[in-house]
């Protein structure tokens, strides 16, 4: 299916959705049945890579970070990221980064963590990727948002909007979340979904928000499972509503695929390598602002 069928094939869903909404006047896709959401529909594109030449990665939309970062990347993460074809390629029309066991500048793990710091940024809209994610105790893949203010405000005060976290010895889950002052960490806001008749490493599925002022709504495939407001950070211990930074400016991309750290543990013997995330693309639809 080229592009443009398929993003009418999502656009026709939407409203799909849209009009069950308008009908309805609401619907709740959560375990909690007391829990109102909302769909906003947006249809313009603001950034689509499709992965669709193979080799490097395209660098106006694309940088990367490299190394161990501080303390594995703040969470006691094993691997050493690197810019290196065999970790990170674009092939046959999708993006793989793949995660080596090797001993590598003094890290026994290589893999790869790309960004689009100084490249692409925005205020509200969708972001979302259809993806195939690894198997296994201690991977630990991520699509996730920054507040591109991070360098002057630091994290957690610049904001991070986690769209899709898999703990890769859970291959049926996955979890959304944010993190801001006063809820970041291990405590962070969030919700996890579990597929019924699925599992992440076996099929391809497409993981995104939708983000708007005072709101941020988390998707499945087509599937709105979770929404996390300012309202709720008033039920959190030590913050409340005021500590929402997510309406302060805008956020850029980050897809990443850890070893170890604090989200699943560190691989164990029975953790099979190489594992490989598989990216077929990601895009980004107008909601406020760009810059």
């Amino acid at each position: 299916m080229n592009f443009k069928n398929k993003v009418e094939s999502r656009s026709l869903r939407l409203l799909s959705t849209s009009l069950v909404l308008f009908i309805t006047g609401a619907i709740t896709l959560s375990c909690n049945p007391d829990e109102t959401q909302k769909v906003t529909t947006f249809n313009q594109i603001t950034f689509a890579d499709e992965f669709d030449k193979n080799g490097a990665l395209n660098s106006d939309l694309w940088t990367y970070d490299i190394g161990t970062g501080d303390n594995g990347w703040g969470n006691n993460e094993l691997q050493y990221y690197t810019d290196r074809p065999e970790n990170v390629v674009v092939e046959d029309g999708m993006l793989k980064i793949t995660a080596i066991k090797e001993d590598f500048e003094g890290s026994g793990y290589t893999s790869a963590r790309i960004l689009t710091k100084g490249l692409f940024k925005q205020k509200y809209g969708r972001f979302e990727a259809r993806m195939k994610l690894p198997y296994g105790k201690g991977m630990w893949p991520a699509f996730w948002l920054l507040g591109a203010n991070i360098d002057e405000v630091t994290w957690p005060f610049c904001g991070e909007i986690d769209i899709m976290e898999n703990a890769g010895s859970q291959p049926t889950i996955v979890s959304g979340a944010v993190h801001g002052p006063g809820y970041s960490g291990a405590n962070p806001l969030l919700k996890k979904y579990e597929f019924e008749n699925s599992r992440v490493d076996t099929e391809f599925h497409i993981y995104g928000v939708e983000w708007g002022p005072n709101y941020i709504n988390y998707y499945v495939d087509d599937v709105l499972y979770n929404r996390i407001a300012p309202q709720d950070l008033d039920d959190e211990e030590d913050v409340d509503s005021s500590d929402w930074v997510f309406n302060d400016g805008p956020f850029f991309m980050i897809i990443n695929l850890a070893v170890g750290g604090n989200f699943d543990g560190n691989p164990t013997e029975d953790t099979v390598f190489p594992q490989t995330m598989y990216v077929d693309y990601v895009r980004v639809y107008y909601g406020g602002s760009i810059d």
